[in-house]
């Protein structure tokens, strides 16, 4: 393989990366905590979109719990998104290591 395929072949994985990133972002992932009593909705490039929080929660006492459950829901949702961006790259890719001292995604 000479290297103009070589840098064919990486601007084609370039452009599919670049499109499983943008169909990812497109996806919405939900996050829960406290057993379903906090829960967020976010794209998959971390933009939250919902929050949903139960009114047993709204208590002045309960400031503090109330905020940890909110990120806590919110790291579950972005974990999720994370998963579904490995999961595709690795579908689409397989166990491809790149080329020598080439980190990939670009």
């Amino acid at each position: 393989m000479n290297i103009n395929q070589l840098m064919k072949q990486a601007q084609v994985m370039q452009k599919k990366m670049k499109e499983l990133q943008e169909e990812i972002a497109k996806k919405e992932f939900k996050g829960k905590s406290g057993g379903g009593i906090v829960s967020v909705k976010m794209s998959g490039n971390g933009e939250m979109h919902k929050i949903s929080i139960d009114p047993s929660l709204l208590k002045p006492d309960d400031k503090e719990i109330l905020e940890d459950l909110i990120i806590a829901a919110y790291n579950d949702a972005k974990a999720k998104a994370d998963q579904e961006s490995k999961s595709s790259m690795t579908g689409a890719f397989g166990n491809f290591g790149g080329f020598p001292g080439m980190n990939l995604p670009f």
